[in-house]
């Protein structure tokens, strides 16, 4: 069946199939839609067409036959928006079915099911379907989460623009962490222009963000994308800080923990690098020829990224596996938390953020043990604590 949601807020159900609009009823089981919606209850059954396009809108794949008819439905949407505004319509707290004509619902669900019906007929299923479905799942549970954000923490910064730009900020933005999973194009998260900016938030300013329940816990791989590269070569993962193993065990016990952390990457990404010691050690050259044809990089997780020089083919194979693998995890880390009142409250690059509920702190060792156990056998992973982003202190378990 295709069918699209009425409208993606958890609150607002019901959905358009076979010409008809059916209100306030669960979605089918089963079908093909433009876009993953939190009301799907079973991925297996979903075809979602945006994975298909990597992330295209409906204007960038829409058929030349039908362009003339989106673009006009495109037109009367900005003028629905904009009397919205006008009238202080929030779209937050009204569906949108309620909002706008039934016509024009109509003719905006049966034209986006032709688009759909067209990509669905036109494109190939890509390899990593299963994957990305996953990711939309787990990214759409963080979306609709309102972060805890504690504007109090701020005022003793608003001396300085960066307190008083980051306050304007938080003025302007919802307190939701929003991410596009097509933003990068090693599969690296970005978030959208409505969204709390999590990624580049300044360190200064991250005390402001507490848990909603009672702490919060960061899962984080050490040295992730070193690790990926030893894993890609087929040796086995050293389970201490992999600088100072490298320190010590590499670079002959010459200089600080950072320094070989500083040499041991510019090596890694430069692909005229003649670092002897490195080059002993780590087999770059056998993953960048496993992995990349010369033009194309296909890795384990299915993801292809075309047109790729050999300056960029291995740092583009470690970003892209490493950013995969970090998916993966979290997504069994979601699966884990799913019934209880923990549940993950953000990604930050390799870290996993859980916002964890008291009851749930005897489950600290299982949610560690769930994330470091990746399809390349053990990772190393850091575990800290506390009351907000700002004050994590490691864990020692």
């Amino acid at each position: 069946m295709l069918f699209q949601p009425l409208d993606y807020k958890t609150d607002c159900t019901g959905y358009f199939a076979a010409n008809l609009i059916r209100s306030d009823v669960p979605l089918p089981l089963e079908g093909s839609t433009w876009d993953y919606s939190p009301h799907m209850s079973n991925r297996q059954q979903y075809e979602i067409a945006r994975i298909y396009t990597g992330g295209a809108t409906l204007t960038e794949v829409c058929p030349d036959n039908l362009k003339e008819e989106w673009e006009a439905i495109k037109q009367v949407l900005k003028s629905c928006l904009k009397a919205f505004r006008t009238s202080r319509l929030s779209l937050e707290e009204n569906c949108f079915y309620d909002a706008v004509p039934e016509y024009f619902l109509y003719q905006y669900l049966n034209t986006k099911n032709k688009i759909t019906a067209h990509v669905l007929e036109t494109s190939a299923r890509p390899a990593n379907y299963a994957s990305m479905y996953d990711l939309l799942e787990m990214l759409s549970a963080i979306r609709h989460r309102p972060l805890n954000v504690d504007v109090r923490r701020i005022s003793t910064l608003l001396s300085s623009v960066r307190g008083q730009n980051f306050q304007r900020t938080l003025q302007t933005v919802k307190h939701i962490c929003d991410y596009n999973p097509w933003g990068t194009i090693t599969g690296r998260l970005s978030t959208n222009a409505n969204s709390l900016p999590i990624l580049t938030m300044n360190k200064e300013f991250r005390a402001c963000i507490k848990p909603t329940n009672d702490w919060l816990v960061e899962l984080d791989f050490n040295a992730a994308e070193l690790r990926t590269l030893i894993a890609l070569t087929g040796e086995e993962q050293p389970q201490i800080d992999i600088h100072e193993w490298n320190r010590k065990n590499i670079y002959r016990n010459i200089g600080s923990r950072e320094d070989a952390k500083k040499r041991i990457f510019a090596w890694m990404y430069n692909s005229k690098s003649e670092d002897f010691l490195s080059n002993r050690a780590y087999d770059k050259e056998t993953v960048k020829n496993k992995y990349w044809d010369g033009s194309r990089v296909e890795t384990d997780y299915g993801r292809v990224i075309e047109n790729v020089d050999e300056h960029h083919a291995l740092n583009y194979i470690v970003q892209s596996t490493t950013i995969d693998m970090v998916h993966e995890q979290a997504y069994k880390v979601y699966e884990f938390l799913k019934g209880r009142k923990s549940h993950i409250a953000f990604l930050i690059h390799d870290a996993v953020y859980i916002d964890l509920a008291e009851e749930d702190r005897y489950e600290i060792l299982n949610l560690l043990d769930t994330f470091k156990k990746t399809r390349y056998n053990m990772f190393k992973v850091n575990v800290s604590a506390g009351k907000n982003l700002g004050e994590m202190k490691e864990l020692k378990l």
